[in-house]
């Protein structure tokens, strides 16, 4: 159960719709977190405000059940600058959530159902008519394969657990897109004056959905989805060391730690980015092979 057993200094929720379909971290004034069981796997979820933010923290964080050994992994991260960002945050999931329950009623695959429902998220933020705006980045985990879907600047990574980057999304911006075509390297955008430009959100007419490969999930690979509290804080090698192996509790413990220590900390030779912090991890369980705890029988 969630928050058995464990002392954070955090309110630990375990939040759900009516129908148990949605479990929901969703950024309220006060840190949040929750470890539970979800698609056949372990999941570890944080959210909190950036320091010393006046308004609410506008990120949101759900795992969406799609069926025993499925679950769609979403973290939302409200536009900063334009008005009810955290609103927007909360409609596209809930649409997302909404449209998976249609579509898993009508027994559809997951890959199109997510498709379908990040196009209904955009239309719904969209339909507020505020001009507000989300990014929106999903890990589909289906059996074994993982897929992520993403809109905007928060992250997924998959990671081995010797520490192999299996799949790792870009960033939908204007240094998101130099790294990729070679222009700068990692450490160099993350330093960049023009890092916090995002090129790509929900709620608008242009929204375009990068879709990733297919991975297979071995024993112990770490999946993580991070808004850019995390990632425009710590280098991915950082990240990577933290979360390739030990339990998830302690990793996200300490990245988490790491990131609030460097948004209050200047420093020229790491980045220090305050901002809304929301992370995911999850992993399949190991299941190691059976040893024969007494002899057979004789005769």
């Amino acid at each position: 159960m969630p928050g058995a057993g464990n002392h954070w200094d955090t309110r630990e929720r375990h939040v759900t719709d009516a129908n148990d379909r949605l479990i929901l971290l969703e950024g309220g004034d006060e840190p949040e977190k929750v470890d539970m069981s979800v698609g056949g796997g372990s999941l570890i979820a944080y959210t909190c405000c950036a320091p010393d933010k006046d308004n609410a923290n506008e990120d949101a964080v759900a795992a969406i059940p799609y069926g025993p050994d499925a679950a769609v992994l979403v973290i939302a991260d409200g536009a900063g600058g334009m008005p009810q960002g955290r609103r927007a945050a909360r409609t596209a999931i809930s649409t997302l959530a909404n449209s998976l329950d249609d579509a898993f009623a009508e027994s559809r695959l997951l890959r199109g159902a997510i498709l379908d429902g990040i196009e209904a998220a955009n239309q719904a933020v969209i339909a507020l008519g505020t001009g507000s705006a989300t990014t929106m980045t999903v890990v589909a985990i289906d059996g074994l394969i993982a897929r992520t879907f993403q809109v905007g600047d928060s992250e997924a990574m998959i990671v081995g657990q010797r520490g192999r980057i299996k799949s790792q999304t870009m960033a939908h911006s204007p240094t998101g897109f130099a790294v990729e075509a070679g222009f700068l390297d990692k450490k160099e955008a993350l330093h960049h004056e023009d890092r916090h430009l995002v090129s790509n959100f929900i709620g608008t007419t242009d929204m375009h959905i990068g879709v990733g490969a297919e991975v297979k999930l071995k024993p112990r690979d770490t999946v993580l989805i991070a808004s850019d509290g995390l990632m425009d804080n710590i280098h991915a090698h950082e990240i990577v060391e933290v979360i390739r192996k030990g339990p998830l509790s302690g990793a996200i413990d300490a990245i988490t730690n790491l990131a609030k220590r460097r948004m209050v900390v200047e420093s020229k030779h790491q980045p220090s980015k305050p901002d809304d912090l929301s992370v995911i991890l999850f992993r399949k369980p190991y299941k190691g092979k059976r040893t024969r705890t007494s002899k057979p029988p004789s005769g």
